[in-house]
């Protein structure tokens, strides 16, 4: 997923896409333990993507509470 769709998104869609993330890696990392994923770099792909939600809602929790101060 591009950084760009992710900054168009909403701080709810980016908590949802958060916990979808979280479950896809969880998914991922069973079927690779048990030899069944057929694209291993799926997994990091799913890593990143889930770095770039936490950093976009970082940045956005960091920002709210700067411009409240």
């Amino acid at each position: 997923m591009k950084p760009s769709e992710l900054r168009d998104m909403t701080d709810a869609e980016l908590h949802a896409k958060h916990g979808e993330l979280v479950d896809e890696l969880f998914h991922l990392r069973l079927r690779r333990a048990a030899s069944q994923l057929p694209n291993p770099a799926k997994v990091r792909q799913t890593r990143r993507d889930l770095a770039r939600v936490k950093t976009l809602l970082g940045e956005r929790a960091r920002g709210a509470k700067g411009a409240g101060a």
